[in-house]
């Protein structure tokens, strides 16, 4: 839980620093540059991570790779990180720092799972729908699972709402189990 927090309070600052420059996007970009390296590349990870490598070598190496290609203050950024022995949190960082930046323009991440591909139409219906029911712009991440057989199920945070074909036959179902027989009926007769 602790480094959860550290990445929060980073991120934070991070979002301070994006906002003073008008640069929200631009640096979520960059951030998340940096985790996607860390994260696909092990050898890289590695560098950074490992304490048997000086932060002078390892700094240099970063304004070296990063300098040109990424705004000025996330290079520097990074940079602070290694001084105070956080880079191995850069990917949490990242994660945090798109979570505010959600919260800050209005957006809600949200799980949707279909029994089939979708098209682009019936993802923006469901996009468009999903955004009202929110009152938040919805991003939908969709996933195929043919399990469900049919129908949606959609989590955001906490919230399920299990629209399946199979939740309503497994109700069904147990809604027949439930029932009681009347009198003579299934049963033996005298």
């Amino acid at each position: 839980m602790r480094d959860e927090t550290v990445a929060r309070n980073y991120a934070e600052t991070l979002f301070a620093l994006a906002g003073r420059n008008d640069a929200l996007e631009a640096y979520g970009e960059a951030i998340d540059t940096v985790a996607r390296l860390l994260e696909e590349n092990a050898r890289v990870r590695l560098f950074l991570e490992t304490p048997r490598i000086s932060d002078d070598v390892k700094k240099d190496v970063v304004r070296k790779v990063l300098g040109d290609t990424m705004p000025r203050h996330v290079v520097n950024f990074v940079l602070v990180t290694i001084d105070k022995r956080r880079q191995r949190l850069l990917r949490a960082i990242a994660q945090q720092y798109h979570a505010i930046l959600d919260a800050h323009l209005g957006r809600e991440h949200v799980q949707v799972t279909v029994a089939r591909p979708i098209d682009e139409a019936t993802r923006r219906v469901i996009t468009e729908k999903l955004s009202a029911v929110l009152g938040k712009e919805a991003i939908p991440h969709v996933r195929v699972q043919p399990e469900i057989v049919g129908g949606i199920v959609v989590r955001t945070g906490d919230t399920i709402y299990d629209g399946s074909v199979r939740r309503r036959l497994d109700i069904m179902r147990r809604h027949l189990l439930q029932a009681k027989l009347p009198a003579g009926v299934g049963g033996t007769s005298a």
